[in-house]
């Protein structure tokens, strides 16, 4: 079964978004570009970030980002999610956010790795929900 339930409403839940447009606070390392098969780290974004500060470090000949450059909200949409808990649209929003690099040839890291510590990272945060906003 792909996916999970929920299992209360949506505006009784915590809520973290999850990119894969490599972005990063200033004060972070960059994804590293030279990595065979692909950078697998991932970078916290705290809920309460300014998402115009963020870098943008996904790298893909398939990868065009005009628009994130214009708002960074398309990839990790903080601004948003704040408005929705304002709106009573979601519970709350997490306290940390997470980015990944996308176009990760070799992704066998990510999934043995990388995913468990997101995935760790998000329980310890009383995360409920993700929004994926896949590059």
């Amino acid at each position: 079964m792909p996916g999970a339930v929920l299992h209360r409403p949506l505006s009784q839940v915590r809520l973290a978004a999850i990119t894969s447009a490599g972005l990063y606070l200033p004060t972070q390392e960059a994804f590293d570009e030279s990595t065979r098969g692909g950078d697998s780290s991932y970078r916290l974004i705290p809920g309460d970030a300014d998402v115009e500060t963020l870098r943008i470090g996904h790298r893909s000949d398939a990868f065009d980002p005009r628009g994130i450059e214009a708002d960074r909200n398309l990839a990790m949409p903080l601004d948003r999610l704040r408005e929705m808990e304002g709106a009573g649209v979601i519970g709350s929003v997490a306290p940390w956010h997470v980015s990944v690099m996308g176009s990760i040839t070799a992704p066998d890291r990510l999934i043995s790795t990388t995913g468990p510590g997101i995935a760790a990272v998000l329980r310890s945060g009383g995360v409920e929900a993700v929004l994926l906003t896949p590059v």
